[in-house]
């Protein structure tokens, strides 16, 4: 199995932070976006993970030197995005046609069992169960639980079951012919080659697919919902505990990056402290600092800061 991480966006909603770095490497409970994101496939031993880059490619391309401990990578640039269709058709190249190939959108963080896809012998979309299936593209299943169709935003209720970005497909041959037909017939959707258009065509020419739960879906793409994200991580990746501050209060959850300098401050709820960071005399809540970050007499709360 190969892992495509399609992560060429520019993240102009998340203007000023992503100015210098793209939205995946945006850091969340200690980590990037992308690390969250990787770890979590690492559990299905892929034999080699491809980046789909496009805004600032050069600064995944000197991230990922730092993570050798993802075994092989490869970035493949999208100079020119014209939709997550032709994202993934340019990492099919580099797919035999009878390997399986998982995407997985790099803006969002997700809680879900991927280790189902060891033993599956169809296609699977993980989908999530949301309250107004109109904002979303939704998966229509029959009473076997297998995908009939896709429909974007419907306005009339078909499904509650949302796309969420995370795509297992064992037909990889016919992917990429899917993929080829609309790119060679110039077939958009709203001005863009769209991945659930070839796969349409796919439902229709016989590939089985079907649905897999994802029991939390995490958004990223506003620094509101970022922070919520942040503090919703950090339940499960405190360390406030086993940090020994003197003279500084911490309320968790929080994380503490390495070499940081806390002085008669509070920090928590909530609260991403990253590395070599100083913090002095200041309150701190429902906040993501960068590393590096220094915070003199402040008192903070919800927001982030990158310097």
């Amino acid at each position: 199995m190969k892992i495509v991480l399609p992560v060429a966006g520019n993240g102009l909603r998340l203007r000023p932070f992503t100015e210098n770095v793209p939205k995946c490497l945006l850091p969340v409970a200690g980590k990037t976006i992308l690390d969250w994101i990787v770890e979590k496939s690492l559990e299905l031993k892929p034999s080699e993970t491809i980046f789909i880059t496009g805004y600032k490619a050069e600064v995944v391309d000197q991230f990922l030197t730092k993570r050798s401990a993802w075994g092989k990578t490869r970035t493949v640039l999208q100079g020119n995005p014209q939709g997550l269709g032709e994202a993934v058709s340019l990492a099919l190249p580099f797919v035999d046609d009878d390997e399986p190939v998982l995407i997985i959108l790099g803006d969002t963080l997700f809680e879900a069992d991927l280790s189902i896809l060891n033993d599956v012998d169809q296609n699977v979309l993980y989908t999530y169960k949301v309250e107004d299936p109109r904002r979303f593209g939704v998966a229509v299943t029959d009473s076997t639980g297998c995908i009939k169709r896709l429909v974007e935003k419907p306005q009339e209720f078909i499904s509650d079951e949302a796309i969420v970005g995370i795509y297992y497909i064992k037909d990889t041959k016919v992917l990429k012919e899917s993929l080829k037909y609309l790119m060679d017939n110039n077939i958009r959707t709203k001005n863009e080659f769209q991945l659930t258009d070839a796969l349409e065509m796919m439902i229709e020419k016989g590939c089985r697919f079907r649905t897999a739960p994802v029991s939390k879906w995490l958004d990223c793409g506003l620094a509101e919902t970022l922070l919520e994200t942040n503090a919703h991580v950090l339940k499960g990746y405190d360390n406030s505990s086993s940090v020994n501050l003197p003279g500084v209060k911490l309320i968790a959850p929080c994380h503490i990056g390495k070499n940081v300098k806390i002085v008669n401050s509070t920090i928590g709820p909530n609260v991403s402290v990253g590395d070599g960071c100083v913090v002095e005399n200041s309150t701190l809540k429902n906040a993501v600092l960068w590393d590096g970050v220094k915070v003199e007499g402040r008192t903070l709360d919800n927001v982030i800061v990158h310097e």
